[in-house]
């Protein structure tokens, strides 16, 4: 996999200078996500996905509030309540769960998206849209990892560690669906100025 600490680390820094420059509320959540890593809008998607109740897919002010608190990101409610309304597009009360993380995940041009789909459709081997520890075997190769090496560890828990990587910290089902998958590297991409050097990455860390 690419060596992706560094990149969150420059990320997490220039997440966090942003913020103290930028007032548009969408942008600040953005940010606030991104500070936290690669994984923080995905992280934010699981806490609602936990707190979506009824399975509708989607959330009412009360259960936006809450999910914001709960994943730790501070913002007054009054700003809350305005970034709420800015994502209720019909004033229906409620927010479209899927469509909140688009507008949430930063950009991803057309060749950058191509190419990590192109690294998920490896992973998968089974296609059936979610990548798991089956999938990895005779893709991942664990026997090059520093804990598989001394004995530490197994093979599976390597491929497991390699899955929670890009796993919400709150949540870590051992599976990486399609969504999670372009998530982790909308993160990643966010901290890659350049389409060359991303697409490079990719290819270099998957082999394709």
């Amino acid at each position: 996999m690419a060596g992706t600490s560094r990149h969150d680390r420059a990320m997490s820094l220039e997440a966090k200078r942003q913020l103290s420059v930028t007032s548009d509320p969408v942008e600040r959540l953005r940010l606030q996500c991104l500070s936290r890593g690669s994984s923080g809008i995905k992280g934010l998607g699981r806490t609602f996905k936990i707190m979506d109740d009824n399975n509708n897919r989607s959330l009412d002010l009360k259960e936006f509030l809450k999910g914001l608190n709960d994943y730790g990101i501070p913002m007054e409610k009054q700003e809350a309540t305005a970034l709420f309304q800015l994502f209720d597009r019909d004033q229906s009360g409620t927010i479209d769960f899927d469509e909140f993380l688009v507008t949430l995940r930063p950009q991803m041009s057309k060749a950058r998206k191509e190419v990590v789909m192109e690294a998920f459709r490896k992973l998968d081997k089974t296609s059936d849209g979610v990548i798991t520890i089956e999938d990895l075997q005779g893709v991942y190769n664990a026997q090059y990892h520093p804990k598989y090496r001394n004995g530490e560890w197994t093979q599976d828990q390597v491929f497991r560690t390699f899955l929670d990587s890009f796993d919400s910290p709150y949540d870590k089902d051992g599976k990486v669906t399609k969504e999670e998958f372009v998530n982790y590297y909308c993160g990643v991409s966010a901290s890659i100025d350049s389409d060359v050097y991303f697409i490079l990455m990719m290819k270099n860390a998957w082999k394709l």
